[in-house]
């Protein structure tokens, strides 16, 4: 067994994030496991263990558990996809992890493809494990579970950390295909106890079913390994063909021996070898969140006060902007008259700047729109240009007054952030092919 070092990274709003560093080889591999698991435990499951060791016998080991669970702090809010990004940072920053292979397995690997699309200079390559950038059916992804086990699942959340969730989670997981010890619910009941309490497990997986990272994929430019075993059918390979179709660098591997007793070796064989390629270059690409605003009716209000008092109110309006940004971690892009265009890498900051935004210039007597699109954006100079920003100014101009409105994309990248949204219907957009459903931002 390999040796572990523990240890605690602060997060950026003072919360501990638990880590073990596993292992001490040439490379920096960070290891994200579904929400479920504590990282002082893991090595009880047989197939866990089994990856820790063989990963950490060719690389240096990271690994964290996400707020809310594990060892890492309890008492604070359930994690959005963000928020664990930026505590993936924090851990990447306390270890001196500086450019390092990103690995998770199923929905543990969407923060390592937000992290990749939004940081491409910090990331060297991209490893995903039974990729899952949707969990539920829709129309155009067949691979996701259905209402049937959705339904099973909150229904035995409700014996979580039983040895009866145990034998009840491993039928569950059969039902779909997934291949789960029969003789592990024991573990799996320990586990979960030692993973969270009942409410934050029934959060979690509230907040992964509400998710669809599919629109980030694009903006991966990072190498990409994605894999699979396949031992019946052609379904994973079909579903990794689907992810590795949206991302320009991407390659996949369909495994076999998932039953048999060396089922990873050959996992670690095509990892170790990946591993060995080049480095990624820094492209001139990024994934953001785009934001624009502007003043509503501001033709008639700068009839009204005249140019002095329309030169006053704007360099106060602007005042205004500029903090809410310095605030959000936003980065103004452009300017011109009463608007503003700024870029987040983080969609649920951006929200709420838009929000504060709005709020705080009422005070001036005026009131702005708003609106917000995430999408691959090109980067000259520092400032982003491209469709993606595009479709961000053609959903401000569907706005109202005092109204923020945010695309699909968005609102399906802030799951479990507190953000409420509103249908705002279909529209098309000026410029933008096919139709847009838009969300109006609530409360």
């Amino acid at each position: 067994m390999t040796d572990e070092t523990f240890g605690y990274a602060r997060s950026t709003d003072g919360a501990y994030i638990a880590y073990a560093i596993v292992g001490d080889g040439p490379v920096d591999l960070v290891w994200q496991f579904d929400w479920f698991g504590n990282i002082d435990v893991i090595r009880e499951d047989r197939d866990w263990g089994e990856i820790v060791d063989g990963l950490a016998s060719f690389s240096r080991l990271i690994l964290h558990d996400r707020r809310a669970t594990g060892l890492s702090s309890r008492n604070v809010s359930v994690p959005d996809l963000e928020t664990r990004t930026a505590d993936l940072v924090a851990v990447l920053d306390e270890v001196g992890a500086g450019r390092p292979v990103l690995g998770g397995e199923r929905e543990g690997g969407a923060t390592n493809i937000l992290l990749a699309s939004t940081e491409p200079e910090r990331v060297r390559s991209v490893i995903w494990y039974a990729p899952t950038p949707r969990s539920v059916w829709a129309p155009d992804y067949p691979f996701g579970v259905g209402p049937e086990y959705v339904a099973s699942e909150e229904k035995i959340l409700e014996l979580w950390g039983t040895t009866a969730y145990g034998d009840a989670f491993i039928r569950n997981e059969a039902a779909v295909g997934h291949d789960v010890d029969p003789g592990a619910a024991g573990v799996i009941a320990r586990m979960a106890r030692n993973t969270a309490t009942p409410d934050v497990a029934r959060e979690m997986s509230r907040i992964w079913y509400e998710t669809d990272i599919r629109p980030l994929l694009p903006a991966v430019t990072a190498p990409t390994l994605l894999l699979g075993y396949s031992e019946t059918d052609d379904t994973e390979a079909a579903l990794l063909d689907h992810v590795a179709e949206r991302m320009p660098d991407a390659r996949t591997a369909v495994l076999a021996g998932a039953e048999s007793d060396h089922r990873f070796a050959t996992l670690f064989d095509t990892i170790r070898g990946f591993i060995g390629v080049d480095e990624a270059p820094v492209l001139d690409t990024v994934l953001a969140t785009v934001l624009f605003t502007d003043i509503v009716d501001s033709t008639s209000v700068q009839a009204r006060l005249g140019d002095r008092g329309w030169r006053r109110l704007i360099e106060r309006h602007h005042d205004i902007v500029r903090e809410q940004l310095t605030r959000f971690r936003g980065t103004e892009q452009d300017t011109a008259g009463d608007g503003f265009y700024a870029r987040f890498d983080g969609p649920a900051r951006a929200i709420r700047c838009a929000v504060e935004i709005t709020e705080r210039v009422r005070d001036l007597g005026i009131e702005v729109r708003a609106g917000l699109h995430t999408g691959e954006c090109e980067v000259a100079d520092g400032k982003c240009s491209g469709l993606s920003v595009s479709i961000g100014a053609r959903v401000m101009s569907k706005a109202g007054a005092s109204e923020v409105l945010v695309s699909q994309t968005v609102k399906d990248l802030v799951a479990g952030s507190g953000l409420a949204f509103e249908d705002a219907g279909e529209h098309e957009l000026k410029g933008v092919p096919d139709r847009w459903r838009l969300y109006r931002v609530a409360g």
